[in-house]
């Protein structure tokens, strides 16, 4: 077996965030690494690398974490920050402590502010957080969004124009549809990620948005009972809903 399709399992492991190279040798000499259920005393070994390792290698009596290329769905909540560093509570905060560790990192895709809740995804493939993040998809974001003064009725061909410039930007907003659920209840459309830019189109037609939620990326939603703070790792087909 040549070396392109095998890896070492302290290379491995450590990447996947269980441990420098030094603890990921202890946890081998210790017995805690299963390799189709035979030990694997030696960390520097060679093992295959494949899609099906995570369930071939056991960590410490547990099946090996997903290996890079996933895709996280989440159910942002209120008063958690998209950030690696900043202070207070964030988002990786929810995941498994080690994911915070891995190389590739596992970053969000795109940004939800601390005060808007909903659907937030966060994977550590690049090409496709390019791809989803990139203005050219003209991926559907879409909101729903409780308003502090009622609608005055205009907002819909404001939104729609084409024309609408936020203060201190040169460059017209494209084309949003904003759906009238009450007179302080929307669905808004867009499909571009601008800095709190559903908050700030309100706010150029006089209003204030008092709570937001992210309910839908393309055709890829949010179940009912997912709770805030709750989250799973996307299907390839689950993935796919979210260009369409």
């Amino acid at each position: 077996m040549s070396n392109a399709c095998t890896i070492r399992v302290d290379k491995l492991l450590s990447s996947m965030g269980y441990g420098t190279r030094k603890q990921i040798v202890q946890l081998a000499r210790s017995g805690r690494i299963i390799f189709d259920q035979g030990e694997v005393l030696d960390a520097t070994v060679r093992i295959p690398f494949s899609a099906d390792l995570p369930r071939r290698l056991m960590v410490e009596g547990r099946p090996l974490d997903p290996l890079s290329g996933m895709v996280i769905m989440m159910n942002k909540p209120v008063g958690m920050t998209c950030s690696h560093k900043e202070a207070g509570a964030l988002i990786y905060d929810i995941l498994p402590t080690r994911w915070r560790r891995r190389t590739p990192a596992i970053s969000t895709i795109g940004r939800l502010d601390k005060q808007t809740s909903g659907l937030l995804l966060l994977t550590d493939d690049g090409t496709l957080l390019h791809r989803i993040s990139s203005p050219r998809s003209q991926v559907r974001k879409i909101y729903r969004a409780r308003l502090a003064r009622p609608l005055s009725g205009t907002e819909i061909a404001l939104f729609a124009s084409g024309t609408l410039t936020l203060k201190g930007e040169g460059t017209p907003l494209a084309p949003a549809v904003l759906e009238e659920i009450s007179e302080t209840d929307a669905l808004i459309t867009v499909t571009e990620g601008r800095y709190h830019q559903v908050r700030r189109m309100f706010a150029a037609a006089g209003n204030f948005v008092e709570e937001l939620q992210r309910e839908r990326l393309g055709d890829l939603c949010l179940p009912d009972d997912f709770a805030p703070g709750q989250w799973k790792l996307l299907s390839k087909k689950e993935i796919a809903l979210v260009f369409q």
